[in-house]
């Protein structure tokens, strides 16, 4: 525990113990007040944003590592994180400090509370980073045994490769975008089984699916791989990733170069960043690795997290979502360090603001599966809902939502949620 997590902490603004945003969290967004559209970083507190720029711009980041720097009026969180953990630390510090109970320096200055405190209501979240690449990972074991499982058999469900290395591949930066804003469903080509050529048309298998990711800090030089002991360092933050896939696409173009078209459509993200101090506390032991990976993925410490997930669904029928999923990212095989160190190995460059996805993250109950794919076991067993409905994949006006926190005593760390919903397709292309 660091002094910025301690439990006993508590901040002069009230905050609900099923908050995602005590005092104990502080992550890190871009926003602009709906008043004078004016992006700048922010931290969340209960239900409010704090502006980092105004406190800025009031001095109180003195420390060695900020002094000077103005990286919080910014549209971006690229040159706050490219400084490094050293900074993250003193800036995160200095929050909370500036939040607690017994202090008053925000607290007893009117004219400096009304310039730094805004209702959540009362902003618009934008994209936090400025992404340059992505990269999604396929890092639970239970998701890559069920979809082995349901496409070449239980005997076959692990590619020989799956147990010694992270797989991935590279997604399309272009198409992320922040919870809240509507995906389209995908026009593409599909080869039903039936038919002797593939056809044209509105994906019909749209799918969703629970993942996290980590935002990159500082760059590595190329032909430099990063160290599995120096890994966290060149990781700022975690978020909530929900990366659309159109599986009836995916299964007829994936063959033999992976996902593309089935994936580059949309890929939405959680407007907070969770850094990895806020988490140290849920830091829990993997799965274990067997066989043992090679001596450069042998990460040291725990590096998975105890963060429960959960999934919900709303028909433009229902008045209320239902919860569908029940997962945790503890289930994890492959964790962020190793991830990031398999990226790098070959002399991969990483440029601060690259995001790395989980991919799809399942556990071993029916009721933990992260995708729809395994929810209804490739469409052959319809999910029922409380309205009497049924979905096999997503259709056009569903809205998909999921959340994500770390439970601590008598708080939550949490993620917030990502949320879209499904527009129809452009049905006149093509």
């Amino acid at each position: 525990m660091n002094a910025t997590t301690d439990p006993s902490i508590k901040s002069f603004i009230p905050v609900d113990p099923d908050s995602h945003f005590p005092i104990q969290n502080l992550p890190f967004g871009i926003f602009r007040p709906k008043t004078d559209g004016s992006p700048r970083v922010g931290t969340a507190i209960g239900d409010y944003v704090i502006d980092l720029a105004e406190l800025e711009e009031a001095g109180v980041f003195d420390g060695p590592k900020l002094d000077g720097e103005h990286v919080f009026n910014s549209t971006s969180l690229n040159a706050f994180m490219a400084m490094g953990r050293k900074a993250w630390k003193e800036a995160r510090l200095k929050i909370s400090q500036l939040l607690r109970d017994d202090e008053p320096t925000i607290r007893d200055n009117d004219h400096l509370r009304e310039k730094v405190l805004y209702r959540m209501q009362d902003v618009e979240m934008l994209l936090p980073v400025d992404i340059g690449d992505y990269t999604d990972f396929y890092s639970s074991k239970e998701h890559a045994t069920n979809v082995g499982t349901i496409f070449r058999g239980k005997d076959n469900a692990l590619q020989p490769n799956w147990l010694h290395l992270p797989v991935g591949y590279h997604g399309r930066a272009s198409s992320i975008i922040l919870s809240g804003q509507d995906i389209r469903r995908p026009m593409g080509q599909m080869k039903p089984q039936n038919e002797e050529k593939p056809i044209f048309g509105p994906s019909k298998l749209l799918d969703f699916e629970l993942e996290m990711g980590f935002f990159t800090g500082p760059d590595n030089k190329l032909g430099e791989p990063i160290p599995i002991d120096e890994a966290d360092d060149h990781i700022f933050g975690m978020i909530l990733v929900n990366d659309w896939s159109a599986r009836d696409i995916q299964a007829w173009e994936y063959v033999p170069l992976g996902p593309f078209l089935a994936k580059n459509f949309a890929t939405s993200i959680s407007p907070w960043i969770v850094t990895l101090e806020a988490l140290e506390p849920f830091k829990i032991e993997g799965p274990k690795q067997e066989p043992e990976p090679l001596p450069y993925l042998r990460s040291k410490g725990n590096w998975n997290y105890d963060i429960n997930l959960e999934v919900s669904l709303k028909t433009p029928k229902m008045n209320t979502p239902h919860i569908i999923s029940h997962s945790n990212y503890k289930y994890l095989y492959w964790n962020i360090c190793q991830q990031l160190v398999h990226h790098t190995i070959t002399g991969c460059n990483i440029r601060t603001g690259d995001l790395m996805a989980s991919g799809t993250i399942s556990g071993s109950e029916p009721d933990s599966y992260g995708s729809m794919l395994e929810l209804t076991w490739r469409g052959t067993k319809a999910l029922k809902l409380p309205n009497n409905e049924e979905r096999k994949f997503l259709e056009d006006g569903d809205m998909v939502s999921m959340t994500g926190w770390c439970q601590g005593d008598g708080y939550k760390v949490g993620f917030g949620d990502v949320t879209a919903n499904i527009l129809p397709a452009l049905e006149d292309f093509g």
